[in-house]
């Protein structure tokens, strides 16, 4: 199997944020009321990222990750994951072709172009790693032979954050793959009700959203993004970050230079989603939580009390200087 060609298209900043609106408001028509973690994945996929949404069930995690496939125009595949899914089952295996009495490849779910990978959490460590060379390096190998996968191509896991019999903790090494993890919460109740009575006037189930754009031009909106620049004082913000949480007194392990790359890349991203062709430290907090706080690890004493990656980083926001207002500045080491 050869690469795709690389896209044709050129896009400025302006047609790539036209873009997105128009993406976000399509799936805010499945998704009802979760405008700002829906921005967070579409961030994550501009940034040409993986997104893992844990949450509780029922909450839309599968329609979203449906419908940002739809409106992307992207090829969508489903992995249910469970105790007995082998590694073949996701990357494809050789079968003998009687006609041609020889071994051929049969590719598995993984060659898509936003694969869902549903209640990741539910299947053995040794399946769970075969996501880990398609999310890293966008390739499998098979019988020691390398296959590229689609360009674009992305992974949406799903994991349940309360139940865990018969479940297998995802290792911090496959968590870092994940450039974002997000959750959507619970509905308020008028947007409870207006899912409710969306179902009433569609009179069926299935909801299809017109694609905005398709595979090229997904890949021409990342490479726009790319080419948007990031000052100095911002990308070593997103440094000092990520480097505090590993000083933060309740760590044991923190955010790894990958995070600070993360919050760089996506803060990027979301910069365009708002109409901008430059990133602001606003830019970087919106994604903090989203990028950092699934790479922390909190010391195992604390493992009882509130301590989470998600206060370390409230702790980190509130302590590292902001560009431009270094004064009056203290050190996280001393944040509980």
């Amino acid at each position: 199997m050869t690469a795709p060609t690389p896209p044709t298209q050129t896009l400025t900043v302006a047609e790539v944020s036209a873009r997105t609106g128009a993406v976000l408001d399509r799936v805010e028509q499945a998704v009802v009321g979760k405008r700002e973690a829906l921005t967070l994945v579409l961030t994550a996929l501009l940034a040409r990222g993986h997104v893992l949404l844990e949450d509780f069930p029922g909450l839309g995690k599968t329609l979203a990750a449906r419908s940002f496939a739809q409106t992307l125009g992207l090829d969508f595949t489903r992995a249910q994951f469970t105790p007995d899914l082998l590694p073949s089952d996701l990357t494809g295996s050789f079968v003998f072709d009687q006609r041609e009495s020889e071994f051929v490849f049969r590719p598995g779910p993984l060659f898509t172009g936003l694969l869902l990978a549903d209640e990741i959490n539910r299947t053995p460590p040794k399946t769970q790693s075969a996501l880990l060379e398609a999310m890293q390096e966008h390739q499998v190998t098979v019988e020691g032979q390398t296959f590229a996968l689609p360009q674009p191509f992305h992974v949406l896991a799903t994991a349940n954050p309360v139940e865990y019999e018969g479940t297998y903790p995802l290792p911090e090494a496959q968590l870092d793959r994940f450039l974002m993890r997000v959750s959507f919460g619970y509905p308020s109740p008028e947007e409870e009700w207006d899912v409710l009575r969306r179902r009433l006037v569609r009179q069926h189930e299935d909801q299809h959203l017109a694609a905005v754009t398709d595979a090229e031009g997904l890949s021409a909106m990342q490479d726009a993004i790319e080419r948007v620049p990031v000052e100095d004082d911002i990308s070593r913000y997103c440094v000092e970050l990520a480097s505090a949480t590993r000083r933060h007194r309740s760590v044991q392990v923190g955010a790894s230079p990958r995070g600070s790359l993360g919050l760089m890349l996506t803060s990027r991203a979301y910069a365009v989603v708002q109409a901008r062709d430059y990133v602001t430290p606003e830019d970087v907090k919106a994604v903090a939580h989203a990028v950092l706080d699934h790479r922390i690890s909190i010391k195992p004493e604390l493992w009882m009390s509130d301590a989470g990656g998600a206060a370390v980083v409230d702790a980190v926001l509130g302590q590292v200087p902001v560009p431009g207002s270094r004064t009056g500045a203290s050190t996280v080491a001393d944040q509980p």
